[in-house]
């Protein structure tokens, strides 16, 4: 399938640089089989119905960004994915004069204690593996410390803006080890959680470490070339066994993000039917894929020609989803991980 079937044009001031405020502000354009309806993410609660199920992901952002030096040369590390205790695979700006063995320094601005990291291995695309030399404990303290949150590449800020360390996070975070935010999540508030529970709408939670890779372009002119980036996720038995008793009684499984839904499919045998799962998944969604576990899918909006613009595409139907983002963009929906989001009833397969 080409890639270029995924591209659109989107212009720059569609592009959100900070969160509706209140988070439950935010648009929510319905998606539905037969037209679009243009609502708020207040609308949530009555737009599913009682004995629906949330899938939410409870990964937590890591400030993953850091500032350091290679002797009197600085060097910009962006972590993005565990490789074991301490350790972890990172890309690295400019990487070009990076070695093995190299000793990186990362200081505090508070003048506290620092951290120092050393290269382990390095490969193309500036990307280097990363022993710092401590347990994962350690090392998430002193990144709470020195670090700084890892917002994607077209949210641009002179400097670090303090509000991101609460904005870039979602109501759900609890598990330390994602560097981007699964960010349909960042759309909750209690007041709207609150709705949802009166309204007799219960949830569970996943665990997806999203990596930076989610936000890596598509390079190839085939889809059958594109590889798809792994990153580790955890589905409970609780979990599968509520999204089984849901289907079984009738109810929908709405995932709350990309993130759960590539996670919930890749636990679900051909028949639907959830297991626990605890592994990395690499799986890729694309028109032609079918669904097995997700009837309804919570999203934001995604970039021209990436893996997720494709998925919500194989959820949706590929003209459907053309014809609401065109409808988005034209009246003033904004896009990306701080932009407005979308309900998609999934396409008859």
């Amino acid at each position: 399938m080409k890639v270029d079937l995924f591209d659109f044009d989107l212009p720059r001031e569609r592009i959100a640089t900070h969160p509706a405020r209140p988070r439950d502000a935010a648009r929510l354009l319905h998606v539905r089989q037969e037209a679009f309806a243009d609502r708020t993410m207040r609308d949530l609660p009555d737009l599913l119905r009682a004995g629906d199920l949330l899938v939410v992901n409870d990964t937590k952002v890591i400030a993953a960004r850091l500032e350091g030096k290679r002797g009197a040369a600085g060097i910009e590390v962006t972590l993005h994915k565990r490789l074991g205790p301490g350790r972890w695979a990172a890309f690295a700006r400019p990487a070009k004069r990076l070695k093995p063995d190299d000793r990186i320094e990362f200081a505090a601005a508070d003048g506290s204690a620092g951290l120092a990291a050393i290269v382990e291995a390095k490969q193309d695309g500036g990307e280097v593996a990363l022993d710092f030399g401590c347990d994962d404990a350690t090392l998430l303290a002193a990144l709470e410390r020195i670090g700084a949150m890892p917002l994607p590449p077209y949210i641009p800020r002179a400097a670090p803006d303090p509000a991101d360390r609460a904005d870039y996070q979602t109501l759900f975070a609890r598990e330390p080890g994602a560097v981007a935010a699964p960010t349909a999540g960042l759309h909750f508030t209690d007041a709207l959680l609150a709705a949802l529970d009166a309204n007799g709408i219960v949830r569970i939670s996943v665990t997806l470490h999203v990596g930076a890779g989610t936000f890596l372009p598509v390079k190839v002119e085939d889809t059958r070339d594109h590889r798809m980036h792994a990153e580790f996720g955890r589905v409970t038995k609780e979990a599968a066994d509520a999204i089984n008793t849901t289907h079984a009684r009738g109810g929908r499984v709405v995932a709350i993000g990309t993130t759960s839904l590539r996670l919930i499919e890749s636990a679900a045998r051909d028949d639907g039917i959830v297991r626990p799962f605890a592994g990395e998944t690499d799986i890729f969604i694309t028109p032609g894929y079918r669904f097995g576990a997700v009837d309804l899918l919570l999203t934001n909006f995604h970039l021209p020609r990436s893996t997720l613009f494709m998925l919500v595409c194989a959820f949706a139907g590929t003209e459907r989803m053309k014809a609401a983002y065109a409808h988005a963009i034209e009246t003033g929906y904004r896009f990306y991980s701080y932009g407005d989001g979308c309900l998609l009833e999934r396409a008859p397969s």
